[in-house]
């Protein structure tokens, strides 16, 4: 865990340097921003040695039409949160954080995942697969299955702790 740092300002007083987890978690948000999904907008940060190796966040696979232009299948369907995840035009922002970093590296062994949202199953096999170390969320999705297979393939989770703009978690 880190902690926040105060530093001195020149001329007085103090100011609070956010902790890298702080600062990896802040990112995921703002990449949930770019989300073209009308169900959840959820984003991610792979990150090792304090150094970003991709991002991603949840939508249309390249060049093709967004949920947000021509509607969700899953609403159209009546399909419920967390089921039947098969029927989704959507990659996942893990999905899309770890294809990115893949493009640049051979290897993602003991790398760190921020996530704005805890990983599905689906999601849970490609991190496990790929050697990430350790899965830090802001929001949990409920997914047994997940946790399990995240737990089989020695990775650690952890919701997030610490502060968020004006937000403490």
């Amino acid at each position: 865990m880190f902690f926040n740092s105060r530093i001195l300002r020149k001329g007085g007083g103090f100011m609070s340097r956010p902790s890298w987890e702080e600062i990896f978690m802040e990112i995921a948000v703002v990449m949930s921003k770019r989300s073209t999904c009308l169900r959840r907008q959820v984003g991610a940060d792979l990150v090792l040695d304090k150094k970003i190796l991709g991002t991603g966040y949840n939508g249309a696979p390249s060049g093709f039409e967004h949920c947000l232009n021509i509607g969700c299948e899953r609403e159209k369907l009546g399909i419920p949160s967390g089921e039947r995840l098969e029927v989704c035009r959507g990659i996942h922002a893990e999905n899309n954080a770890i294809r990115q970093a893949l493009h640049a590296r051979d290897s993602l062994i003991g790398a760190e995942l921020f996530c704005t949202n805890f990983p599905c199953s689906e999601c849970a096999k490609l991190i496990a697969d790929e050697g990430i170390k350790r899965v830090v969320y802001l929001e949990s999705y409920s997914s047994e299955l997940a946790e399990k297979i995240l737990r089989e393939g020695h990775v650690k989770f952890e919701k997030f702790k610490g502060k968020l703009g004006t937000k403490e978690y």
